[in-house]
C-alpha cells in the first residue's frame, strides 16, 4: 500500500529504529509513526472497540482517529500526528483503552 521510493531491505547503520511488538521499524526523520509503520507495511494498527474488526490509518490529519495505538505504554495516542523518536515502543491497541 506506501513504499518509499529508495526502499531497500537492509538497516543502514545508525538507521532510526522504532520498536513494533518486538519488531525493529525503521523510519525517516520527520516521520509520524503511522508513516514509518504504513511504510514497513504493518497494518492493521488497532482492533474497533465494538468488534476488533481491523483498523488504520485513514486521514492521516487526526481527525478520524483510526490510527489509535499504545506508545510507550500510554493507550489512545493518534500515531499520524506522533514524530517518531528512536526508542519508542509501539503496540497495537485492541477495543477501547484501559480506564484507571
Amino acid at each position: 500500500m506506501f513504499t518509499r521510493v529508495e526502499c531497500s531491505s537492509a538497516l543502514p547503520p545508525g538507521a532510526n529504529v522504532l520498536d513494533f511488538e518486538g519488531s525493529q521499524v525503521p523510519f525517516q526523520s520527520g516521520d509520524s509513526v503511522a508513516a514509518a509503520l504504513l511504510a514497513a507495511g504493518v497494518s492493521p494498527l488497532r482492533g474497533s472497540p465494538v468488534d476488533e474488526s481491523p483498523r488504520a490509518p485513514y486521514c492521516m490529519m487526526g481527525v478520524c482517529f483510526e490510527c489509535l495505538v499504545e506508545i510507550d505504554g500510554k493507550q489512545n495516542q493518534q500515531s499520524c500526528l506522533t514524530r517518531a523518536r528512536p526508542g519508542m515502543i509501539i503496540r497495537r491497541q485492541h477495543g477501547a483503552r484501559t480506564l484507571g
